[in-house]
């Protein structure tokens, strides 16, 4: 893929929206929900969201501890229900520090310990093996090792975080749920500061238009909108990610295809589960 030899890994574990599903018609894609692992050379990991892809992830790790960040872009169940089913939180020597948004009424560990609790769990979050700090994030840039991480609200259901993470020589931008405006040209300007000129941007394209007519308001756009930000932003590579639970392998291929006949000034790629990209 397109972008400068820094030994970036981007890792896909999980690109389904809304619910995982386990289907034939999903072996290509996969079912897992959101789930992305950034990592450079020599650095510790920075996980986007912990859909229920995240526990593919820690099977990857096989027994050693976790050692790194996860940044959650907003409680909705597809991208938080994999916390708790993290292998590496039985790990007494597993550390994470996560960030996301506060809720207008809670801070981000509270909205979290609400859910990592019994009767949705069996034990508290506190009685897992491993040490975990969490922080609210929120319209700030912070350092996480050697990257600058930056948090910008996005317009979706209820508070959500994008994410921008960068190096001096390489940068991605992760806005998995964004609702489509009305007007089909504008496009937010946080969402635009994120994605000005990364070389990836990974963006929701859950809907095609006639889910969007029949569900205007439910926080998420078309793929031809996802490319209209990438466009918009400068951004040099576009993941199309999110994908709609109604959508199986031979929907998304069509999908697809077509986004490859579109005029735009990104290469365009589907994120699909297992998939790598290295920079």
């Amino acid at each position: 893929m397109a972008g400068n030899d820094v030994g970036v890994n981007v890792s896909f574990y999980g690109v389904r929206g809304s619910t995982p599903c386990h289907c034939s018609s999903m072996t290509r894609f996969g079912g897992n929900t959101s789930c992305v692992v950034v990592q450079r050379q020599g650095e510790a990991p920075i996980i986007l969201d912990v859909g229920t892809g995240l526990r593919f992830y820690g099977l990857d790790m096989g027994a050693d501890s976790f050692q790194g960040t996860i940044l959650i872009s907003h409680l909705h169940w597809d991208h938080v229900q994999g916390l708790p089913f993290f292998p590496q939180v039985l790990h007494p020597d597993s550390t994470a520090a996560i960030y996301g948004p506060p809720e207008e009424d809670m801070t981000f560990a509270e909205a979290v310990s609400g859910f990592v609790r019994p009767p949705y769990f069996p034990v508290d979050i506190d009685a897992l093996p491993g040490t975990f700090e969490i922080y609210d994030i929120w319209d700030v840039s912070m350092p996480v090792g050697e990257a600058v991480v930056t948090a910008r609200s996005v317009p979706h259901q209820g508070r959500t975080n994008g994410y921008r993470i960068e190096w001096d020589d390489f940068s991605v931008a992760y806005v998995p749920d964004h609702q489509q405006p009305e007007d089909p040209a504008y496009v937010d300007p946080g969402v635009l500061e994120l994605a000005s000129d990364v070389d990836l941007l990974i963006h929701d394209s859950q809907f095609t238009a006639e889910l969007l007519v029949n569900r205007p308001n439910w926080g998420h756009c078309t793929p031809e909108y996802a490319a209209h930000v990438a466009d918009s932003a400068g951004a040099k590579n576009l993941a199309m990610f999110h994908h709609d639970p109604l959508h199986g392998d031979d929907v998304l291929d069509g999908i697809f295809a077509r986004a490859q006949l579109w005029d735009t000034n990104c290469e365009i790629v589907p994120a699909a589960e297992g998939m790598k990209l290295t920079f």
